[in-house]
């Protein structure tokens, strides 16, 4: 039997899938970590198989006691994912602390670490998107949660651990099993219950002179995709450093959701509403992965078009009644 792999966030969008690619590949023998509570999140489980699941907290008690010491590898895609959350210590002992201890466990035990960053950390873009060591200290995220994922790039790389694990800074994931994420949902999946339901769908009209409204622009990539990078690095053990992962390149909202209007087979019909003024100025008008750091390390991939990836993720899980 081979060696243990930890999978936090196990039952969240990009753990579930990951999960799921891990059995497709014959891992069984795995170690999922999540906090269930008493929404629907745990049905992101259903058809895994696993040897195990439990809390965040019974992780680092087992890990305390000695435990796990002979694993294979940490995948650590466990955090709270919302960019409007407000409790600046959770965050802080949530994305940071945890991440972290589980970090350096892994460096002391010799285990595979590899972990979640987010395109947040780059603020506003006005530093641009380069995942280069020596841009990262000059960053400034526009919210708590970049903030928070910033601290431990900043750790990781200032302590020397980033030459001996991965990081992936993702941009805009969208596809299946995001369906328990709420308001933190991508557009993809918002805009077709939209669809379903009104025949259109509303976009926030832009306020900033630059861009029309709708042609804000964020580099969006699927999920499938997103996992195929992740692990990629569970392969490729001496490939360390801080990396990003998009598709290199930015698409505009109104693109974004004409391609799920083809997928669902309707006419576009777009509104576009006033923002909130609470996000006003935190709001990234432009995002695109910088991806040659990717390339130069080895990986060869090409990401599915925003087009392939809407219609596959309409046609293989939105549009089956018991995913609305």
């Amino acid at each position: 039997m081979s060696k243990r792999i930890i999978v936090t966030g196990a039952a969240g969008f990009i753990g579930r899938n990951a999960v799921e690619r891990l059995n497709s590949r014959g891992e069984e023998n795995l170690i999922l970590t999540d906090t269930l509570g008493r929404d629907q999140k745990w049905r992101n489980l259903r058809g895994l198989v696993f040897e195990d699941i439990f809390s965040p907290s019974v992780l680092l008690e087992r890990i305390d006691r000695g435990e796990f010491r002979d694993a294979r590898a940490i995948v650590h895609l466990g955090a709270c994912s919302s960019t409007t959350e407000s409790d600046a210590d959770y965050l802080l002992e949530n994305n940071y602390r945890y991440t972290r201890r589980l970090c350096e466990f892994s460096l002391a035990n010799n285990v595979r670490f590899i972990y979640a960053s987010s395109a947040a950390t780059y603020g506003d873009g006005s530093r641009g998107y380069s995942d280069d060591d020596a841009v990262t200290p000059s960053l400034h995220p526009l919210n708590m949660y970049g903030y928070s994922k910033h601290m431990f790039d900043l750790w990781a790389l200032r302590t020397g651990a980033l030459k001996r694990i991965a990081g992936l800074k993702y941009f805009n994931v969208f596809g299946p099993y995001e369906d328990h994420k709420g308001d933190m949902k991508s557009m993809v999946a918002r805009s077709y219950r939209q669809i379903r339901e009104h025949g259109r769908v509303q976009l926030f009209r832009s306020h900033n002179p630059q861009f029309a409204d709708g042609e804000q622009m964020r580099d969006f990539i699927y999920v499938k995709d997103a996992v195929d990078i992740t692990l990629w690095f569970l392969d490729q053990v001496d490939v360390n450093g801080l990396f990003n992962c998009g598709t290199g390149r930015a698409r505009t909202w109104n693109g974004l959701v004409t391609a799920v209007f083809h997928a669902a087979g309707k006419p576009v019909q777009i509104d576009y509403i006033d923002m909130p003024p609470a996000l006003q100025g935190k709001y990234q008008y432009f995002t695109e992965a910088k991806m040659d750091k990717l390339g130069a390390a080895g990986y060869r991939r090409s990401c599915m078009s925003l087009e392939d990836a809407a219609d596959d993720y309409v046609r293989s899980h939105l549009s089956h009644p018991e995913n609305l």
